[in-house]
């Protein structure tokens, strides 16, 4: 008579609910991450706040994007053209740059004249950058493109967040407006800290709290078991 022997595994196997919970977990974990790292790319604020000239004129007014590579950040002022809005003049685009020490290049605007520096824009304050174009209205552009290195050793930029700042008033960019096609004109800001810095329009946060609602509802479940 033949003895068989018949071995049993002795690994521990899952119960189908608790894979589908596992790959859950996984997935939002790795949506959450996606989206953090994403949220990274660049920095966009916008323009929303706008001067007396203006007021009648609700914003947005444009928007600004700052993407840093290494220690040279681009700088992208795009105009809400859908409202009418413009960019014209002198102080057409300007920032407070972080930085004690930086160089600076025009990438995009048909219309550039020159750079200024230390300027007192209308109502907002003095900006350490500010782009001139050429004067009035009948020259308005829609972007605004240039580069500011940081040249600071001491104080490295490591995000896109550093590379601005706010000026004594509490604006870290401002734009010379031209309301359909010169109807009015006047300055327009982005106040920092004022709900106008919108790196990923809220979604990384959305994400993070579904994600957070996730993981409760796991504990719940097995907290039962």
């Amino acid at each position: 008579m033949d003895n068989k022997i018949t071995s049993k595994s002795t690994s521990p196997t899952l119960n189908p609910t608790m894979k589908n919970y596992k790959i859950l977990f996984g997935a939002v974990c790795a949506v959450i991450l996606a989206f953090s790292q994403n949220a990274k790319a660049d920095f966009m604020s916008t323009l929303s706040v706008g001067n007396e000239a203006i007021a009648g004129f609700p914003g947005p007014y444009g928007f600004v994007d700052v993407t840093l590579s290494g220690q040279t950040a681009t700088i992208t002022f795009t105009a809400n053209t859908a409202g009418g809005f413009m960019f014209i003049d002198t102080s057409a685009a300007g920032v407070q740059v972080n930085s004690s020490s930086f160089t600076e290049a025009i990438v995009t605007d048909t219309q550039f004249k020159e750079f200024n520096f230390g300027k007192n824009v209308d109502g907002f304050g003095v900006f350490n950058l500010t782009v001139n174009n050429k004067d009035g209205s009948g020259s308005p552009v829609d972007t605004i493109v240039f580069t500011v290195t940081n040249t600071d050793a001491l104080n490295p930029w490591a995000t896109d967040a550093d590379v601005l700042a706010l000026n004594s008033k509490g604006f870290d960019a401002v734009a010379h407006i031209s309301v359909n096609g010169g109807v009015a004109t006047g300055f327009a800001g982005e106040p920092g800290g004022g709900g106008g810095h919108v790196p990923d329009n809220g979604v990384t946060a959305a994400l993070l709290g579904l994600g957070l609602v996730g993981l409760a509802g796991l504990r719940a479940k097995f907290g039962k078991n």
